[in-house]
């Protein structure tokens, strides 16, 4: 029984030193933690999310650019050739009985292409007029605007039909101007965009003529030999690809197109 009640009162001490050592360790873990986590200094950068702190002093500028890359589609089909090219290009896929080739990307990019060619005489008088004095501090951004609308005014003044002024003029309720220069954007673009519909389909209207004389030929001479079980645009596809490469086609139509903007 001694020896039994000598073993337990070590036990008991072992268990005792070692609670005991534990604790010490773990004060002096959490003081050196405490040490080693640097107090907030006053020049501390905070992140605060939105909704918490100052929500409402989004800057102006990143809303206006926002907006205005949401808008480029739109006064890219309304302020700019791009219109009247993709028109005339798909008149001319469909005269030359193609489906699918070139394809709507090809078009669309060819189009993209040609439109920045065209406009960018306008973009870098906007920038000089405009962007520069309003990155310069020189002028608001009120009156940037009014400054990088002339250049598209101007443009478009030269390419919009009287007729089309007029209708919109009327139906605006706005006095007849003396000038082209007063005229408003809100009776200009969409004088202007429907001036580029009608340009545009009579270039695609012209552009059917030869084409359609071929599918005419072809079509009554497969008639008239009794090949009625071969459709004739087998036939007039061919030849009409081969004429339209002879003459060079795409360099006189695009040529064309860009002579008609000078």
């Amino acid at each position: 029984m001694t020896a039994r009640c000598r073993f337990v009162r070590v036990l008991l001490v072992a268990l005792v030193v070692g609670a005991a050592s534990s604790s010490s360790a773990a004060k002096a873990t959490q003081a050196a933690t405490t040490a080693a986590t640097p107090a907030s200094s006053p020049n501390e950068i905070r992140i605060t999310m939105p909704g918490t702190q100052g929500a409402g002093s989004l800057s102006w500028s990143i809303v206006a650019l926002l907006t205005f890359l949401t808008l480029i589609p739109s006064l890219l089909l309304c302020m700019t050739p791009f219109a009247r090219l993709l028109i005339v290009f798909h008149f001319l896929r469909q005269a030359l009985g193609l489906q699918s080739t070139p394809s709507n990307q090809t078009l669309i990019g060819l189009a993209l292409i040609l439109t920045f060619f065209l406009m960018q005489p306008v973009g870098a008088s906007i920038y000089s007029q405009a962007v520069e004095p309003l990155q310069g501090g020189q002028i608001t951004a009120m009156d940037a605007l009014q400054k990088g609308t002339a250049p598209i005014h101007e443009f478009m003044i030269h390419y919009v039909h009287e007729k089309d002024v007029a209708l919109f003029v009327d139906l605006s309720k706005e006095p007849r101007p003396h000038d082209p220069n007063d005229l408003s954007m809100r009776v200009l673009v969409p004088a202007y965009i429907l001036s580029e519909l009608k340009a545009g389909f009579q270039i695609g209207a012209i552009l059917f003529l030869p084409f359609m004389v071929i599918d005419m030929v072809v079509a009554s001479i497969t008639t008239s030999v009794g090949m009625l079980q071969l459709p004739p645009v087998v036939i007039s596809t061919p030849l009409k690809l081969l004429l339209f490469v002879m003459v060079n086609g795409w360099d006189l139509l695009i040529g064309s197109l860009m002579r008609s903007f000078s």
